[in-house]
């Protein structure tokens, strides 16, 4: 989350008149995240999270995200609800952006994960994954492997700004990545960004998923390769076993992994961090001037990155074949 379009007073309750929450109390810009401009909004009726989506994210994909929500909700997972306009529509304008206006959902983000926070984690990515079954609409995802080439394409010129010898080394690991990424492997929809900030717990236990805005169909152990790297690294950047082995534990607890899945993870997860890698580099060396957004450091990924390149065998993140719902 974070704001980069400003919306005055005026033009808030102007747009509020089209729902039904009643008189606004209080607004204020939220500052985490990168995508879109967000708000909390506080009226007669309870607070709520205020919307803009900005030029990255592609109004034909918002009854994807939106619909994914309510699809989500129905079938037992929480998550926040778009609320509709009296008109029926859940999505409208706002100060020239695209807007909507979701549920808030009770709960705090954990900055420092234990691992009975990952084994949470784990088991409700897959009730997540199994919830998406049946969901109607698809999304390819904008940024599976066909799209990170030309990402890096657009940092390439100065990703050594940022650590020498940075732009040779994610061309090699493209190289790689596009000579050994999995494509048979199970898919489903996928949240994609699942952090520790778009995850609420409530005395210790998980109370809610937020921000679909990444989610899309793609394989969903990747989904799960990219929890290992948002969840089971230290602040020195150290990988905690015992945190990826209580996610991996909650995870096939509900859902198991197939042979494929369990080879694989060790690439999957050199991607995910690839993946993010990028969009940290492209995003640090392109901030909008005077936006309120706090970029994320690429190097925090940059190690990631080194350490799954050292990974030959998914038990060394801490998961056996036994746990992983496969015969020995």
């Amino acid at each position: 989350m974070a704001v980069y379009t400003e919306v005055t007073d005026e033009a808030l309750v102007a747009h509020l008149r089209q729902y039904t929450l009643g008189e606004l109390h209080s607004f204020k810009g939220i500052a985490e995240g990168v995508e879109n401009s967000n708000y909390l909004l506080t009226t007669d009726t309870g607070n709520y999270i205020l919307t803009l989506y900005e030029k990255r994210v592609d109004a034909r994909d918002l009854p994807f995200f939106l619909g994914l929500m309510e699809h989500l909700h129905a079938k037992g997972i929480v998550c926040p609800q778009p609320v509709k306009m009296q008109s029926g529509e859940m999505i409208g304008e706002l100060a020239g952006r695209p807007a909507a206006i979701i549920t808030f959902l009770e709960g705090y983000s954990v900055r420092r994960p234990q691992p009975s926070h990952c084994h949470e984690l784990g088991g409700a990515l897959a009730r997540f994954h199994i919830a998406g079954e049946g969901f109607s609409i698809r999304r390819k995802n904008a940024l599976d492997m066909d799209g990170w080439r030309p990402l890096f394409e657009m940092s390439q010129a100065r990703a050594d700004e940022v650590t020498p010898g940075l732009s040779e080394m994610i061309a090699k690991e493209l190289d790689y990545l596009e000579s050994n990424w999995p494509a048979e492997l199970p898919s489903g929809v996928i949240h994609a960004d699942l952090f520790t900030d778009n995850v609420f717990f409530l005395k210790d236990r998980l109370s809610g998923i937020i921000d679909f805005y990444f989610a899309c169909n793609d394989l969903l152990a990747y989904d799960l390769a990219i929890c290992l790297n948002a969840w089971c690294f230290e602040p020195n950047l150290s990988f905690n076993t015992t945190k990826a082995r209580a996610m991996l534990q909650g995870y096939t607890a509900v859902r198991g992994l197939s042979e494929s899945e369990f080879e694989r993870l060790p690439v999957l997860a050199r991607g995910s961090a690839l993946r993010f890698l990028l969009t940290r580099l492209y995003d640090w060396l392109n901030v909008p001037p005077g936006a309120l957004v706090t970029p994320k450091n690429p190097g925090e990924y940059i190690a990631r990155l080194k350490f799954h390149q050292g990974i030959d065998n998914a038990a060394l993140y801490g998961l056996d074949r036994e746990m992983a719902g496969l015969k020995a």
